[in-house]
């Protein structure tokens, strides 16, 4: 069993997410996961979990329990060990020195050694609530997004989702290295390189030549092979069936095989779309009507819930979540199958 660290404040959300690199995720307490298996490459590449730890086991929220716990454990490890303690998010009350103290000693007394700056292991005593996991770290997730401010990009244009929430996204659609990505509403280009770090072939699609190439420009400076960038109509996507390129709506081809896994798009919030001859329910209806046509799963996000329409294209909704942005704006996520 493994223990996960979750991240933010929307645990059912972050959980969701875990479970493209994890296998029977469930939420024990606040910020805290636990999971059968873990594929550590994939998780590097989650934004709203932090870490996994191969569980020692779970106890009470207390130093004593903690430190019974670890006493009692069969541990075939040796070499040098640091013990890191977390209170998530303040819950559970307890003091995290006197804990890493604790189990340091305990530990000490079993053979190994402290080391604080390059230690062989980690140990992390994760409390939160009534809940205490202890494990040994396996993996951690690359939280480097900050990198990748909207702000900081070469083309950039206000209401750009930032690159933590696409990558949760681009995640939740389930796709993975190798995986086509299809984005119809492709923006400034953020889903297009949060899919193509984690090694997925993105594909752009957007009505305004602005937005086509200012993802060009921003995919240039994150990735190092750029993505398929299109100019076209949400509602009648330059895809034939066999999700080939369709000649009658774009001259450009698809490179290195044709198939869409997936499809993930930010639908507009309140206003009109950019092509003036769809109403804001025509545009979404008929881009949801059209990712169906092309892929077998999606992701829409949008100010409103869509499930309605998304029922009305042909789609399962399988769970949605409503995430607050701030006081004026909710994102609804659908996941769609």
């Amino acid at each position: 069993m493994y223990g996960l660290e979750l991240a933010g404040e929307d645990d059912a959300f972050a959980a969701r997410e875990a479970a493209c690199a994890a296998t029977g995720v469930e939420v024990v307490a606040p910020g805290l996961a636990t999971a059968r298996g873990v594929d550590a490459e994939r998780l590097r590449s989650l934004a709203y979990t932090h870490r996994a730890s191969h569980l020692l086991g779970r106890a009470a929220a207390s130093v004593d329990a903690a430190r019974a716990l670890v006493e009692a454990a069969t541990i075939a490890r040796t070499g040098s060990v640091a013990v890191r303690a977390r209170d998530v998010r303040g819950t559970a009350g307890v003091d995290t020195r006197r804990v890493e103290r604790a189990l340091g000693a305990t530990l000490v007394d079993r053979g190994f050694t402290v080391d604080l700056d390059s230690p062989d292991h980690e140990l992390r005593a994760c409390f939160a609530g009534d809940t205490c996991l202890v494990g040994w770290l396996a993996a951690e997730s690359v939280r480097d997004y900050g990198d990748r401010r909207p702000t900081d990009r070469p083309f950039f244009q206000p209401g750009s989702m930032s690159p933590l929430d696409a990558r949760a996204l681009v995640n939740l659609t389930g796709v993975g290295p190798g995986d086509r990505l299809l984005d119809p509403m492709c923006g400034t280009g953020g889903t297009l390189i949060e899919a193509g770090l984690i090694g997925a072939r993105p594909v752009g699609i957007d009505a305004q030549w602005k937005m086509v190439h200012g993802a060009r420009e921003n995919c240039r400076a994150y990735l190092d092979t750029e993505p398929t960038i299109l100019r076209g109509d949400a509602t009648r996507l330059p895809l034939a069936d066999d999700n080939a390129v369709d000649s009658e709506r774009s001259v450009t081809s698809l490179a290195d095989g044709n198939a869409i896994d997936a499809v993930v798009f930010d639908a507009p919030y309140g206003r009109q779309s950019k092509i003036e001859r769809h109403s804001l329910a025509d545009l979404v209806g008929g881009a949801l009507t059209e990712a169906r046509r092309v892929a077998p799963r999606a992701v829409v996000v949008g100010d409103r819930s869509w499930s309605e329409a998304a029922r009305a294209a042909g789609w399962t909704v399988e769970t949605t979540f409503e995430r607050r942005v701030h006081g004026s704006l909710v994102r609804h996520v659908h996941l769609l199958r």
